[in-house]
């Protein structure tokens, strides 16, 4: 399922929309409830990209939500237990061309996520991007790279490293940059909808590992999202996959940032997001 704004038909056979699939609970007040799915497992709680996706997938479903997601705030106060999950969605304000959301997801009663997300009715106007696309070889002349089995939710994305692919995690050497750039898209392939590109956005591994060398405890506290692109861009991306690149900007006292932009095949900056990281060592 995946809103009723064109972005994506509902009832498609494919893991991603099993996994954000939500039900309207029966009080009828914006929320929702859904479950975890074993295929998008990280070490500790569901994947973050899949509950930034869930989260904006119940502002797609809300029967009162106007235009289309131009920014998404996840912070992720607690991980996800496996099983069920209740997401609240509610429409803070709403103006005549912005309409601010909150969301939260609980599990037995307790907070887990919060969110914010801004939507809006997006006209033509004046345009100019001044992030360019790198000049890099196109997706079907990069190998897939496989990531070790005990990533699960990895299994459902082909990746394409380009650059700072993931180390060795045992006598791997440090590295001066923390840049990875790769071509990324779903797997099995499937149509970009917003939902599946707030996903992609998170779908770098902690920067911290390709600095050090090393695994290390490492999670995502706060990610944001900002969408650059509209319903017509995202279906004329179709299925191909998208140029994802990711950078740190400082890493201290028990955290980094990271910067990325990830864009279509034929050069549209798609999306830009950011997020603090905590890590251990």
């Amino acid at each position: 399922m995946s809103g009723s704004d064109g972005s994506g038909p509902a009832g498609r056979d494919h893991p991603f929309d099993a996994a954000v699939a939500l039900k309207p609970a029966d009080t009828g007040d914006g929320t929702y409830t859904g479950a975890t799915h074993p295929a998008y497992a990280n070490m500790v709680g569901p994947y973050g990209g899949i509950t930034a996706a869930t989260l904006l997938e119940a502002v797609q479903c809300h029967p009162e939500r106007l235009g289309v997601p131009v920014s998404l705030t996840v912070n992720y106060a607690g991980p996800v237990a496996d099983g069920e999950f209740t997401v609240s969605a509610r429409p803070s304000r709403t103006n005549r061309s912005t309409q601010h959301w909150s969301l939260e997801l609980t599990q037995d009663g307790r907070v887990i996520t919060t969110a914010t997300a801004v939507y809006a009715a997006r006209r033509d106007t004046w345009a100019d991007t001044e992030a360019t696309m790198p000049d890099v070889p196109e997706p079907e002349a990069v190998p897939v790279t496989p990531m070790p089995d005990e990533v699960q939710w990895a299994k459902n994305y082909e990746m394409r490293f380009l650059d700072g692919a993931l180390p060795a995690l045992e006598g791997a050497p440090e590295s001066p940059d923390s840049t990875t750039m790769l071509w990324v898209r779903d797997a099995p392939a499937r149509p970009l909808d917003f939902p599946a590109l707030a996903s992609l956005c998170d779908v770098f591994y902690p920067r911290v590992f390709l600095r050090r060398g090393q695994a290390m405890p490492a999670g995502t506290i706060s990610l944001t999202v900002y969408f650059h692109a509209d319903e017509a861009v995202l279906a004329d991306h179709g299925t191909r996959p998208v140029l994802a690149r990711a950078r740190s900007n400082r890493f201290g006292r028990s955290y980094f940032d990271q910067s990325a932009c990830l864009w279509g095949t034929g050069g549209e900056l798609l999306a830009t997001t950011h997020q603090l990281v905590y890590f251990k060592g």
